[in-house]
């Protein structure tokens, strides 16, 4: 069990440093070039990267919405939740404590959103409550369905990780205007706590919408898409 955790502590970290990092540390300077479509991209590298490295050991979350729509699809223990969710929040905020100081190393810095989600003002297109719940659960959802169709055992060997990082950056190319992407509370933890606009009073849509589409996705494969084995 120590090994699994520790996979999925290193691989929100990777995902939250990467990903988050990309936007605070390079998006951050137009003559880079990378703009959110360099985000997005690095945020599904993330993820193609750290599920060949470590997904044969936890599974390859990396994510509380996702270790629930696996649960729910009877892909996962529920026994097991509650720790997995643990060492994916720590993950989180570890990585965005070292993007911190990392960020805080050159003069005249300003902190700011420091890549976190929110809502209202804090949305990066000023989009309302329900317009980013919305998106953030049909996002997840699709993002469950997404994974657990290139994992099942029906796909193509050897390709789901690619799959499953191009969704995510899929994902976040549609996203970033209207949340700036979670579907994914760890990454929404890891950054907010270190934020100067008030993310954190916002937190709790970055979990709950996520979690409601991870298990909106569980429920639509095992009903709908799955094998016949994976329907009992």
């Amino acid at each position: 069990m120590m090994k699994r955790l520790a996979a999925e502590f290193l691989g929100t970290f990777w995902l939250v440093f990467g990903g988050c990092g990309s936007a605070v540390l390079a998006a951050a300077y137009p003559e880079l070039g990378i703009g959110f479509h360099g985000v997005a991209l690095a945020f599904g590298l993330t993820v193609l990267t750290m599920v060949y490295a470590v997904g044969g050991i936890s599974g390859g979350h990396f994510n509380p919405a996702v270790t629930l729509g696996l649960a729910v699809a009877g892909r996962f223990t529920f026994r097991d939740l509650l720790p997995y969710w643990i060492v994916q929040v720590l993950g989180g905020i570890a990585a965005g404590a070292v993007l911190y100081v990392i960020a805080t190393g050159t003069s005249g810095v300003v902190i700011g959103g420091f890549a976190s989600n929110g809502y209202g003002p804090l949305s990066p297109g000023g989009y309302s409550l329900f317009a980013v719940a919305v998106a953030e659960l049909v996002l997840t959802a699709f993002f469950i369905v997404i994974i657990l169709g290139a994992t099942a055992r029906t796909a193509p060997a050897g390709f789901a990780g690619i799959a499953i990082g191009l969704a995510l950056t899929l994902i976040h190319l549609i996203s970033i205007p209207v949340s700036n992407t979670s579907v994914n509370p760890a990454r929404s933890t890891g950054v907010a706590v270190f934020a100067e606009t008030g993310a954190v009073a916002q937190l709790w849509l970055f979990w709950l919408a996520p979690l409601l589409g991870g298990a909106l996705g569980a429920v639509v494969w095992k009903f709908l898409l799955a094998p016949e084995e994976e329907r009992s």
